[in-house]
């Protein structure tokens, strides 16, 4: 009987649970980057070939240092197992969405300014008011396409961090910044469902 019990105990004692939680600091500050990406109104052209050799194989040492770095810093110090509070959002797909929202942004710009366009506390935006007929199918289609790129997006950073279940969170979270990085003069809605200009 006290085999058992010691069995019992041994085995007990020998299940490791390893709790991943959703890193929401982290989710905050890539929301965050990812949103002023988006908002950017600085272009990143590169005018030459030359310049862009040049920028080409300085990023290739630096990223080969950075790996040298990282592979050294592995044999010092022993990597966690557990799940480190970062998320991964350099993926092909979520660069193509960040690239197809900072391009439609510009189209949404002068929408958002004269409060034809709002961003629901969901983060997800919708018209608000009466907008011209001549720019309503224009501001739809727009609003659409916008909506569901974020769905995407949100998706995409969830899958790409191995956790699809993070959907919910990251959606919420990013909505959450998404008014926090609103312009002056954008109508975002509030918990409570009521508009506010920023």
């Amino acid at each position: 009987m006290k085999v058992v019990s010691f069995v019992s105990a041994l085995l007990l004692t020998a299940c490791v649970t390893i709790n991943i939680y959703f890193p929401a600091a982290a989710a905050e500050q890539v929301a965050d980057t990812i949103i002023k990406e988006i908002q950017s109104e600085q272009g990143s052209k590169i005018d030459s070939k030359d310049e862009l050799e040049s920028l080409s194989s300085v990023a290739g040492m630096q990223v080969a240092v950075y790996q040298l770095i990282d592979n050294v810093l592995n044999v010092l110090v022993s990597p966690a197992n557990a799940a480190a509070a970062d998320l991964s959002v350099d993926t092909a797909e979520i660069r193509q969405l960040r690239a197809r929202m900072r391009t439609r942004f510009v189209a949404l710009k002068p929408f958002y300014s004269n409060g034809q366009v709002g961003i629901k506390s969901d983060g997800f935006l919708v018209t608000r008011g009466a907008v011209a007929l001549k720019d309503r199918n224009k501001v739809n289609k727009l609003i659409a396409a916008e909506n569901a790129d974020r769905q995407r997006l949100y998706q995409a950073i969830a899958n790409a961090n191995g956790h699809p279940e993070w959907f919910a969170q990251i959606k919420s979270t990013f909505a959450t910044r998404w008014v926090g990085n609103a312009q002056s003069s954008w109508w975002y809605q509030s918990s409570n469902g009521s508009w506010k200009q920023k």
